[in-house]
């Protein structure tokens, strides 16, 4: 078997993913916009977003995004409802943590990475099918420099906030990346966006040669 990771990624147009899920996610930095998602959710991006958890048979996930989930899914065990559908598969599937530190993996069926990043993931391609990575800024970003990743999904919302921890630093490692697909996620005017990697730095030119 030869799995794949995917990192999951909500964005504004400005490139900002800090605190998309609520008001007290993540305040560092003094981010004043959590929970900037939540009003521009719908049924269609929804349906989308749910389709790729059902997909997933491991979860990847930075300290800080374990701490927040785990304080959370294993609670919303009641069903109907979109809250529901997530718990049962986050519940029921492993979960691999990167820390330097010795998180407390009360969840059930969670696991600490070993120091070897590039040795661990292998391991888990042969192992999982598809592997996600949600949340996570720090460590995707990690992921995204070291070409430790095969597909890309970033939900693209049409909003500025100005400033917060992005992906994409402006200190970040240059990658070049393939576009895979670009569809519209919802009437909201969200776009998704599927990204592999190329293994390549950017190329450069010169468009004032005749």
């Amino acid at each position: 078997m030869t799995g794949s990771i995917h990192i999951d990624h909500f964005t504004t147009l400005d490139g900002v993913a800090q605190a998309p899920g609520g008001p007290d996610e993540d305040r560092s930095g003094g981010f004043a916009f959590g929970g900037w998602q939540a009003p521009l959710g719908d049924e269609a991006s929804g349906t989308q977003i749910f389709a790729g958890i059902e997909a997933t048979d491991a979860l990847l996930l930075g300290r800080r995004t374990y701490d927040i989930f785990a304080a959370y899914w294993p609670h919303q065990t009641e069903g109907p409802g979109p809250d529901f559908v997530v718990a049962r598969t986050f519940n029921a599937i492993p979960k691999f943590v990167a820390s330097r530190g010795a998180p407390d993996l009360s969840w059930s069926d969670s696991h600490l990475l070993g120091p070897d990043l590039a040795a661990e993931i292998a391991t888990l391609r042969s192992r999982y099918e598809q592997i996600h990575v949600v949340g996570s800024i720090d460590f995707a970003r990690t992921l995204v420099a070291e070409g430790l990743f095969d597909q890309l999904n970033i939900w693209v919302y049409p909003i500025v906030v100005g400033h917060g921890k992005r992906l994409f630093p402006d200190d970040g490692t240059p990658t070049a990346l393939q576009l895979l697909s670009a569809e519209p996620a919802s009437e909201n005017g969200v776009v998704l966006l599927r990204y592999g990697p190329t293994g390549r730095v950017p190329e450069t030119g010169d468009m004032t040669e005749a």
